[in-house]
């Protein structure tokens, strides 16, 4: 059976997130419907990241298998068709090898992570970005941030309910700038721990907003608990922007 991996774009907004749940709409459900529509196949979905309820893809991948060779310019075309109306796309379908997997092979996930900046609330970008009505020092968040790059144990930045085994995760770049009204936090690791980027963000944030020293997010690191750290920010602004594979990745054309 030949084996697809697709690259997904979609907007969270409308979901439970990519697992299908019995709460609501997945994009895991949106995209098994639209394939069953186009070939009449129900294939296991394999995802590279399991993005939460509200949180946004560019760069998502997913593997399947198939029965039969397709082409993938004509699969790409007759999946977006069949997933209308859903807020789903799938940019790009390329055939890869039997032993393929989308969330194993991976070997590196990037999110970005977007602030709107200012007193007015966003209307254009409502549910895209976290609403903060004061400004942060994006400089300071960045400095921050570096305190976290390398390997540590993330305890204190993973949900009280994450099912990973180990908190230990290392994180190979963060940067954190401002452009405008906007902060954009983008960070890249191989993996990452329930919620770990967006309780990074809610604390970064403190630090921002001169609520917290610089040096307070190394004693979070430190103290290996979860209730030292800052709040969890929203998933509005959370996207997944690349998977990286040995040899390509989800951002190429």
């Amino acid at each position: 059976m030949p084996r697809y991996a697709l690259v997904l774009e979609y907007d969270g907004r409308p979901f439970v997130g990519w697992q299908r749940q019995d709460n609501g709409p997945s994009v895991q459900a949106a995209l098994a419907l639209a394939i069953q529509r186009f070939c009449g196949e129900s294939p296991d979905l394999v995802a590279a990241g399991r993005t939460d309820a509200g949180v946004h893809a560019s760069g998502q991948v997913v593997h399947l298998d198939l029965a039969r060779t397709l082409d993938p310019g004509r699969m790409r075309d007759a999946l977006n068709h069949h997933l209308r109306p859903a807020p789903v796309a799938v940019l790009e379908v390329r055939p890869v090898p039997d032993d393929f997997h989308a969330r194993f092979n991976a070997t590196a996930r990037a999110y970005r992570y977007r602030i709107l900046t200012r007193r007015a609330p966003p209307t254009l970008e409502r549910g895209l970005v976290w609403h903060h009505p004061h400004r942060l020092n994006a400089a300071l968040m960045h400095d921050a941030g570096q305190l976290l790059v390398g390997r540590h144990d993330f305890t204190s930045f993973r949900a009280t309910a994450c099912q990973s085994r180990s908190p230990l995760k290392s994180i190979d770049l963060l940067h954190v700038r401002r452009r405008g009204e906007h902060v954009e936090l983008y960070v890249r690791a191989r993996s990452f721990l329930h919620h770990q980027v967006r309780n990074i963000v809610g604390s970064l944030a403190l630090v921002g907003a001169g609520r917290q020293p610089l040096g307070w997010i190394a004693q979070v690191l430190a103290a290996r608990d979860r209730t030292a750290a800052g709040p969890t920010a929203p998933p509005d602004g959370l996207c997944l922007v690349e998977v990286r594979y040995p040899g390509w990745s989800s951002t190429e054309g």
